[in-house]
C-alpha cells in the first residue's frame, strides 16, 4: 500500500495503535479486531482511547472503503472493564475520561463516511452492544447475544444504549431489556429490528464478506451520502440526549449500589442492592 496521498486524505498510522486493537487493511477493507480475548474483549483504557481515533482515521484514509468491526476469541465484547470501573468509584476523573471517549467514538461511527459492519459472535454486552449496534450493518451468528446490563452494576444505561436500542427496536423492547439488563439472542434481536442479519456460526464470515464485497464494489459516494441521510435522525437523537445520559450515568456511579456491584464482582458474589 502506498503511503503517499494527495490533499484528500492520509493513511492510517498503524504504529500508534495498541495490540489490544488489531488492525488490518486489505483490498480497501479495514478490519478492526477488539483483541483482549482472555477477558472476552472487555474494553480496557488503552482500547477505549484508541476507539476514539480509529473511525476518524478510517474516514480520512482514501484506501479504506469499508470498515469491519469484530472481536477476537469467543465473544464480540463483554463491555467495560469492571476493574477499571472499580477505579472509577474512587476516582471520578477516570469515569469522566471514559465518558468523553465513549461520546467521541459513537460520534465518529455516526459521521464516518465509510460504511461500518459489525461482525458479532458470542456476546455483545454493555459497551460491546453499543459498539455493535452503532455500526451501519450488524451481522451476527445465531449464537450471539446482545444486552445492556448497566442496571445490574448499579449504573444508568447512558453510554448509547438508551439511544440506539429504542431507535432500532422501539421503546417497548428497549425498556424491557435496558430496565432488566436481560440478554437477547440474535434471532429475536433480528425479529425486533435491533440488528440486520443473522447466520449460522459457520456462515458468518461468508455473509459478512458478501456484504463487504457488495459495498466495496458499489458506488461509494452514493452509499456514503445515503448513510448520511439515514443518520440524520440518529444524529439529532444523539445530540439531544447523549450528554444527559452520560450525566445521569455519572451520578449513578457515585451511588452506593454501583460501589456494591464493583465490590461484589471482586469478591465473586452477588451484589446486595439497597436502592
Amino acid at each position: 500500500m502506498s503511503n503517499s496521498y494527495d490533499h484528500q486524505g492520509r493513511p492510517i498510522d498503524f504504529s500508534k495503535y495498541p495490540e489490544s486493537l488489531k488492525l488490518d487493511l486489505t483490498n480497501n477493507v479495514l478490519t478492526i479486531t477488539l483483541n483482549n480475548p482472555d477477558f472476552r474483549n472487555a474494553i480496557r483504557p488503552d482500547m477505549d482511547e484508541a476507539l476514539t481515533r480509529i473511525f476518524w482515521d478510517a474516514d480520512a484514509d482514501p484506501e479504506v472503503r469499508v470498515v469491519v468491526l469484530t472481536g477476537a476469541g469467543v465473544s464480540f465484547c463483554a463491555g467495560g472493564d469492571i476493574a477499571a470501573m472499580q477505579q472509577g468509584v474512587d476516582n471520578i476523573n477516570n469515569f469522566v475520561v471514559g465518558i468523553k471517549n465513549g461520546k467521541r467514538f459513537m460520534q465518529a461511527m455516526i459521521d464516518c463516511d465509510k460504511p461500518i459492519i459489525s461482525r458479532v459472535h458470542g456476546d455483545a454486552v454493555g459497551l460491546g452492544a453499543t459498539l455493535a449496534l452503532f455500526a451501519d450493518i450488524c451481522v451476527a451468528s445465531e449464537n450471539a447475544r446482545f444486552g445492556d446490563p448497566h442496571v445490574k452494576v448499579g449504573l444508568v444505561a447512558g453510554d448509547g444504549g438508551a439511544i440506539i436500542w429504542p431507535k432500532n427496536a422501539g421503546y417497548a423492547a428497549a425498556k424491557y431489556f435496558l430496565l432488566t439488563g436481560d440478554l437477547v439472542g440474535a434471532r429475536e434481536a433480528q425479529a425486533m429490528g435491533l440488528i440486520a442479519k443473522v447466520t449460522t456460526e459457520a456462515d458468518l464470515d461468508t455473509e459478512v464478506n458478501r456484504i463487504v464485497d457488495k459495498l466495496n464494489n458499489g458506488a461509494l459516494a452514493s452509499i456514503t451520502y445515503t448513510k448520511h441521510v439515514l443518520n440524520i435522525g440518529l444524529r439529532q437523537l444523539f445530540a439531544s440526549s447523549v450528554d444527559a445520559g452520560f450525566a445521569l450515568e455519572t451520578v449513578s456511579s457515585r451511588l452506593p449500589d454501583h460501589r456494591e456491584a464493583t465490590t461484589a464482582f471482586v469478591e465473586k458474589r452477588k451484589p446486595n442492592f439497597r436502592g
